[in-house]
Parts: C-alpha cells; sequence; structure tokens
C-alpha cells in the first residue's frame, strides 16, 4: 500500500490504481493514519457514483482516527473491466480489490447500492469484516424495492445527472434539507484537479438491473442476514425515497447483532446532510 498521512484530504488524494488478480485494474483513495487497534474502513458507493461523490466533510471527518479507502468497483469511474449485473458479482469484485490490496481484516461502510453489495460480500467472506454499517440500505427481497417510483426513476436515470436531481434523490423536502443538499453538492464539486472519471450510461445499465433484481419481492431471502454475525450499524434518514426508510428498520430487525440510527427530516443521503453527525456516530460503533 501507499504511505498515507493525516493532511491529505478528500479533496487532495491522488487517484492511485491496483492490478488485481481477475484483471481489472482499481481505481481508490486512501486517507488517515492506520491504526494497529483499527482495521482500515473500506467505503462502497451508491449507483452511479464515483470516487468525487463521496461527501469531502464526511470522509475527512472519518479519516481523522482511522485509515480510509474509497474506490471504484469494476467498470465504475476511474477502474477498468466491466460493471456486472449482479450483486454477487459485484461483491466478488470487491474483493478482489481488497485482495490485491492485501487487506486481510477491514471495517465496511455501505452506502445505497453499496450496501447491497456489502451484505453480499460479508455473507461471502466473513471473517475478512469485522464490524459493518449499512447506509441508506436494504436488504436482498425487502419492502418496495423492486424498482424506483417514477419520479425517482426519472431523476436517477437522466443521462446527466444534474443538481437539481441529486436534491430529488438525496434529500428530503423541507428547506432545511434542501439548503443542506445545496451545500453538499458545492462540496463534491470543489475538486477542480484530479477528478475521478464520471461514471458511464452503461454503468448505469448495468447497475439498475443489479439493483432490481436485488429488490425482488421475497421474505424469505430475510433468513440469509443470519448469516452477518458482526456487530452492524444501520442508518438511515426518516423520509427515504430511493431505498424506503422502512427497509432499514427490516435490515436492524433481522440482523443478529444490529443497531438503528434514524437521521430527522431526512432522505437517502442523510450523511452527507449530517455528515459530522454521523461521522462521530461511525467512529463510536467502530471503537467499540
Amino acid at each position: 500500500m501507499s504511505a498515507t498521512t493525516a493532511e491529505v484530504t478528500q479533496l487532495t488524494a491522488p487517484n492511485l490504481t491496483v492490478e488485481a488478480a481477475n484483471g481489472v485494474s482499481y481505481a481508490y483513495r486512501q486517507l488517515g493514519e492506520p491504526s494497529a487497534g483499527a482495521p482500515p474502513l473500506v467505503l462502497l458507493q451508491h449507483f452511479r457514483g464515483n470516487l468525487d461523490n463521496w461527501d469531502p466533510e464526511l470522509v475527512d471527518a472519518l479519516a481523522r482516527t482511522r485509515e480510509v479507502i474509497l474506490f471504484d468497483n469494476a467498470g465504475v469511474g476511474g477502474s477498468t473491466g466491466t460493471v456486472p449485473r449482479t450483486i454477487t458479482a459485484m461483491a466478488h469484485d470487491a474483493l478482489s480489490f481488497t485482495d490485491a490490496l492485501e487487506l486481510h481484516e477491514i471495517d465496511m461502510l455501505g452506502f445505497s447500492l453499496g450496501g447491497y453489495i456489502a451484505q453480499e460480500l460479508v455473507l461471502i467472506r466473513p471473517r475478512l469484516v469485522r464490524r459493518l454499517v449499512l447506509a441508506g440500505t436494504g436488504p436482498q427481497g425487502g419492502e418496495d424495492m423492486h424498482g424506483f417510483t417514477d419520479e425517482i426513476f426519472e431523476h436517477g436515470t437522466h443521462d446527466q445527472i444534474a443538481p437539481e436531481d441529486i436534491l430529488t434523490l438525496f434529500f428530503a423536502r423541507s428547506e432545511t434539507s434542501v439548503a443542506k443538499g445545496r451545500e453538499f453538492i458545492e462540496r463534491i464539486f470543489t475538486r477542480t484537479e484530479d477528478r475521478d472519471t464520471p461514471a458511464a450510461l452503461k454503468v448505469r445499465d448495468a447497475q439498475m438491473d443489479a439493483v432490481t433484481a436485488w429488490g425482488i419481492p421475497d421474505p424469505t431471502r430475510l433468513n440469509r442476514l443470519a448469516g452477518i454475525t458482526q456487530p452492524v450499524l444501520v442508518a438511515n434518514g426518516d423520509n427515504d425515497r430511493m431505498v424506503g426508510t422502512k427497509n432499514s428498520y427490516l435490515l436492524a430487525e433481522s440482523l443478529p447483532n444490529a443497531r438503528l440510527k434514524i437521521y430527522p427530516d431526512a432522505a437517502h443521503a442523510f450523511l452527507f446532510q449530517y455528515p459530522v453527525e454521523f461521522a462521530g456516530e461511525v467512529d463510536r460503533f467502530l471503537k467499540e
């Protein structure tokens, strides 16, 4: 691994690459100081997101107390390869990345689609992940997850995602939440040099197939969650319209060792509306 320093931030961290055994060159950023008492925290990104879609305020807050690794999964952003059309295949690609960095124990934070992948990854290789954070996400076969509503589909599948799309998809309708959303949008576009490659339309289409298949109604799939015995922090906003908040409750009820945190007046991107507060919640959870 390349050395990191406390001075590196999400806005200044270089885009690194690592060649994996599956032939994919993964793009990633590495922040914070490695600690003997805390494994690296690996972040898995949302639908159509790349390295630059992570909130700098959140990432930098997380990296103050531990090593944080962001990466583009296969076929996304600056990574080579092809985006698979199933969550299981995406989990195997993520494992190829952790193998390439020779990571033997990690903590993991999966947001939205990243949360689907994180669940599957932990089930495939349970000894790799020490603690798990599932943000704005839901279980396989959850409630009302088989495709987006008309409004969310329209705003989420535009060829180019505009700021107003981000506000509709990620934030609540209140003036307070919208204002926080606009601050978030400003932060993610602050970096002007060495930005990541935008996710192509073929990324959108493949990920959409995977997301839709994951949401096929099937309550029996909840039984698989018994295999995730690690401590899990489940978190969401109180009005997530992309992955209904009720699925966060469902996760917390179905996982053997989970706690639930719901943020008020917030939607899918609660973690970008409350970046400092959520980073503090994650830090406390990972230190227990």
